[in-house]
C-alpha cells in the first residue's frame, strides 16, 4: 500500500495527537493507520507501510488490542492476525474516554480518597482539607455523570450531542449578546 500526503498527514497529526495524550506515537500512528484504511492489514503490513520495526508493531497492536482499540481476526488460508481499529467513531470515542478514565481519572480519585483520610488523621490545617475535599468532590461530580451518561443508549448520546450548546439559551444567566 503507498500513502497518498493526506493519509500520511493524518497519521503524522494522530501520532502527534497521541504523544500529548500520553500515547506512544508510532502506536498512535499504528491506531491512525488502522482506522482509514478499509481492510484489515497483517502486522507485516503495518511494518512495511509505516516502516516501523517488528517489534514496535507487535507491542503496539498489544497496547492497541488492551485498550479494546483494535480486534484481531483470521481469514481462511492464512495463519497471520489481520487487524482492524473499530470503524465506529462513536464506539472509538467511547473506548478512548473510557480506556483515559481508567487510567488517569479514576486513579486520581482513589488517590484523592487516601489522601483526604490521612489528612483526617493528620495536622493538615482546615483551610488545606476544605480545599482538597472541595477538588475531590467536584472530580467525583463529574465522574457521577460520565458513569451515569456512558449506561444510556445511544441514541440518548446522539441527541445531547446534537442538541449541544443549544441548550445554553434555556438556561438561567445566559448572555443574549
Amino acid at each position: 500500500m503507498q500513502l497518498t500526503p493526506s493519509m500520511q498527514n493524518f497519521i503524522l497529526h494522530w501520532g502527534e495527537m497521541g504523544s500529548k495524550w500520553g500515547v506512544n506515537r508510532s502506536v498512535a500512528q499504528i491506531h491512525a493507520l488502522l482506522h482509514i484504511v478499509p481492510d484489515p492489514m497483517t502486522a507485516d503490513e503495518i511494518c512495511e507501510v509505516l516502516n516501523l520495526a517488528r517489534s514496535n508493531v507487535s507491542n503496539g497492536l498489544k497496547e492497541l488490542q488492551a485498550q479494546g482499540l483494535v480486534k484481531s481476526s483470521r481469514q481462511l488460508g492464512d495463519r497471520r492476525d489481520h487487524f482492524t481499529s473499530i470503524r465506529d467513531m462513536f464506539d472509538l470515542v467511547d473506548a478512548v474516554i473510557a480506556a483515559r478514565r481508567e487510567r488517569e481519572f479514576a486513579p486520581t480519585l482513589r488517590a484523592l480518597d487516601e489522601v483526604m483520610r490521612e489528612a483526617e488523621l493528620d495536622e493538615t490545617p482546615k483551610r488545606i482539607k476544605d480545599r482538597m475535599g472541595e477538588t475531590l468532590r467536584v472530580m467525583r461530580m463529574f465522574d457521577d455523570w460520565y458513569m451515569d451518561f456512558s449506561r444510556l443508549p445511544r441514541s440518548v448520546h446522539l441527541a445531547v450531542l446534537k442538541l449541544g450548546a443549544k441548550v445554553a439559551r434555556f438556561l438561567p444567566g445566559k448572555s443574549t449578546d
